[in-house]
């Protein structure tokens, strides 16, 4: 029998529709949510997610202002950048989009975001708040696996979940998110050895490593919830995720699309961040 589609676009929907609501009431209060955009370079991939942000804040009623930098842009330039966006009142959020240009180191700009305006949830203090289990912004992509998988109903205290790829961005922090949840969790990256009966045994399999239809149908356990973070451009044009996804279906009990999946949770878990921070920001002023 076919997997669940777990159809990441609807549920996103509901989620900005939700956003949409909130924001509005704020807006009676005198606050308009703002997101500040920042981008350096001409990588034509950025363009286009900024391109979606800014697309997605003007339907969710989010005030965006997009700050574009050169390509040959300093360190320095950018910092400064980022400084004054933190002491701008009116900026609720601030996204750096990755990449960015090989001169300028990345963690150190992303660091200089004030975590409280951090609506990626890169900032180490952000990233350790969710290491110890408190209240703060969570990266965005974890965060729409969470609600994905949430919203579905899967089964996840005493699961076994493995998570391929180690990335601050999505795997340790998704693995963080789902020992919350009572899973035991995996990770499985680069050096690991045999991945493919370690995938074998899990119920959550998640692949987050940035290579095309590495997981093959034969890694999938009957019956598993499988989640393909990875967006892949193939030599045709055409996207691919991590997950060969035409073989993984017809194992899997769930399983997540490319496109259409974790993507557009990505962003509305965008949106939720730059509410949350504009609502701290409403209640410490």
């Amino acid at each position: 029998m076919a997997a669940q589609i777990l159809d990441g676009k609807s549920l996103a929907a509901q989620v900005r529709a939700g956003v949409k609501e909130k924001v509005a009431r704020l807006a009676q209060r005198g606050i308009r949510a703002g997101l500040a955009v920042v981008l350096a370079g001409d990588d034509p991939a950025s363009k286009v997610y900024v391109r979606n942000k800014v697309r997605a804040c003007e339907e969710t009623g989010v005030r965006s202002s997009l700050f574009e930098y050169p390509a040959s842009v300093s360190e320095k330039d950018l910092l400064d950048g980022v400084a004054r966006l933190n002491n701008d009142p009116g900026i609720h959020g601030i996204l750096v989009q990755l990449p960015l240009p090989t001169q300028v180191d990345a963690l150190r700009v992303l660091d200089a975001v004030s975590p409280a305006k951090d609506v990626d949830g890169f900032h180490h203090a952000n990233l350790g708040a969710l290491l110890a289990g408190k209240p703060g912004i969570v990266p965005c992509t974890p965060a729409g696996v969470m609600r994905l998988l949430e919203h579905a109903r899967v089964p996840l205290a005493g699961r076994r979940a493995v998570v391929i790829g180690r990335s601050n961005i999505v795997g340790k922090p998704l693995a963080l998110l789902l020992l919350q949840k009572d899973a035991t969790v995996t990770i499985c990256h680069s050096k690991s050895q045999d991945i493919e009966s370690i995938a074998k045994q899990a119920d959550i399999l998640v692949a987050a490593i940035g290579r095309a239809k590495l997981v093959s149908a034969a890694m999938v356990k009957p019956g598993a919830c499988v989640v393909d973070v990875g967006v892949n451009r193939l030599p045709d044009g055409t996207l691919a995720g991590d997950v060969d996804f035409q073989a993984a279906k017809n194992v899997a009990g769930w399983i997540t699309p490319v496109p259409g999946g974790v993507g557009p949770m990505t962003i509305a878990m965008l949106l939720e961040n730059c509410l949350y921070a504009a609502h701290k920001h409403e209640s410490a002023t």
